[in-house]
């Protein structure tokens, strides 16, 4: 454990010399309507600070070499100075990086200010192949796209539809429970922190609940937003698959298109956070901004360790939240998760108006509420076990 707490020393005397200097790179969200919840006459100043954390590789295209990934923490300067009172990881799903699902710099939709602003020292990260982290090479190559997408790219990046360069999946949920293990001890080593709360959505499911039931001792509490929970899937890997698709892209049409498909009510979601989360979404991949209009790339993970057998051992406290017109992840396995789930302490909620991005729609508050109160007292309005509706009152009635 000595590079992690020498890692973790040297990020935390960064953090404070930023925080003295107040450098435009820590104050820089300071004046964002997420980050100006300050009560008047409060100092407390809403901080951005990156971090990299090097691992030892196990993606199958990167294996045995050094890998940076990026940790974006978001922190009130008090808390910095005296020592937040609980720390909170946020994990992503299969296509959008951490920092630009849950730190949308737009109004009061980032999920990170918003615990942030309630005390909590908040830190997101990407895995390998997402956003700011270090990508395999082989996603650079449009060769490695499934056909179907490599004719997409015909003739700007390639003259024609081409044979893979790489033979395999570029990472898996293995190799992301290398990279959160990483920054989990990271995180632990920086902030003196014997357990962390973890919260994750979609694919941050496996990832996240997959990590938790690995090492339940590292975790006080769990927040998953439609997790991609599969009752009988396979405990451990399949195999490694010759034909497998190394990555994908998906273009701001292909996004609007998903998310208007899961539409269920009027005034669902806001155009504008729509156009400040792709923004984010094409700043956060360097390569994937290039291709075309701009693409986000991500690889294609095969997963494994998050069912029945697996989470029916588990007894960390977990709430889980399904947006009622989720296309993505059906609410019914969601269900499923909280019936197998072995843990005394488990809340489902049944979230109103809301899809796959609930974090980026009119209930998100809701949302954010409902995890504060979780991570704060392991209740949500009052209860530490039961299914429960938000948001369905008579100014929300759902279009089925």
């Amino acid at each position: 454990m000595k590079m992690p707490f020498l890692r973790a020393s040297l990020a935390w005397l960064a953090a404070i010399v930023e925080l003295i200097s107040l450098s435009a790179c820590a104050s820089m969200t300071g004046s964002s309507a997420a980050g100006s919840s300050a009560a008047p006459g409060d100092s407390g100043q809403l901080l951005s600070i990156d971090h990299f954390v090097r691992v030892k590789s196990t993606a199958p295209s990167m294996t045995g070499q050094t890998a940076q990934v990026y940790v974006r923490e978001r922190v009130v300067s008090r808390n910095l100075l005296r020592g937040a009172s609980s720390v909170v990881l946020f994990v992503h799903g299969a296509g959008t990086p951490a920092e630009v699902a849950f730190d949308v710099p737009y109004s009061d939709y980032s999920w990170m200010a918003y615990l942030a602003n309630a005390g909590f020292d908040v830190f997101s990260m990407d895995m390998e192949g997402y956003g700011r982290s270090t990508r395999p090479t082989v996603m650079n190559d449009p060769c490695n796209l499934a056909r179907t997408q490599q004719t997409l790219f015909v003739p700007a990046l390639i003259s024609a539809p081409c044979a893979q360069s790489f033979q395999g999946s570029a990472t898996t949920i293995a190799s992301d429970w290398n990279d959160i293990g990483a920054v989990v001890d990271y995180v632990r080593a920086l902030r003196h922190a014997d357990k962390i709360n973890l919260a994750g959505w979609s694919q941050g499911g496996p990832r996240a609940g997959g990590y938790t039931a690995q090492h339940p001792d590292q975790v006080q509490r769990l927040v998953l937003l439609a997790p991609a929970y599969a009752r009988t899937g396979p405990d451990s890997s399949p195999g490694a698959r010759p034909d497998a698709v190394v990555f994908n892209t998906q273009s701001q049409k292909e996004f609007d298109a998903n998310w208007d498909r899961q539409v269920g009510c009027p005034d669902q979601y806001d155009k504008s956070v729509s156009a400040s989360v792709w923004s984010e979404m094409v700043a956060s991949d360097s390569v994937g901004g290039t291709w075309g209009a701009g693409v986000r790339r991500a690889p294609t993970v095969p997963s494994w360790g998050f069912n029945k057998n697996v989470v029916s051992k588990n007894q960390t406290p977990t709430l889980m939240v399904a947006g009622v017109h989720d296309k993505q992840v059906n609410p019914t396995n969601v269900r499923a998760y909280y019936e197998d789930l072995a843990s005394p302490e488990k809340v489902f909620v049944d979230l109103a108006c809301s899809s796959h991005n609930a974090m980026w729609e009119r209930n998100h508050l809701l949302l954010f509420q409902a995890s504060l109160e979780w991570f704060q007292q392991g209740t949500v309005n009052g209860a530490k076990n039961g299914m429960l509706k938000l948001g369905y009152d008579k100014d929300q009635k759902n279009v089925d």
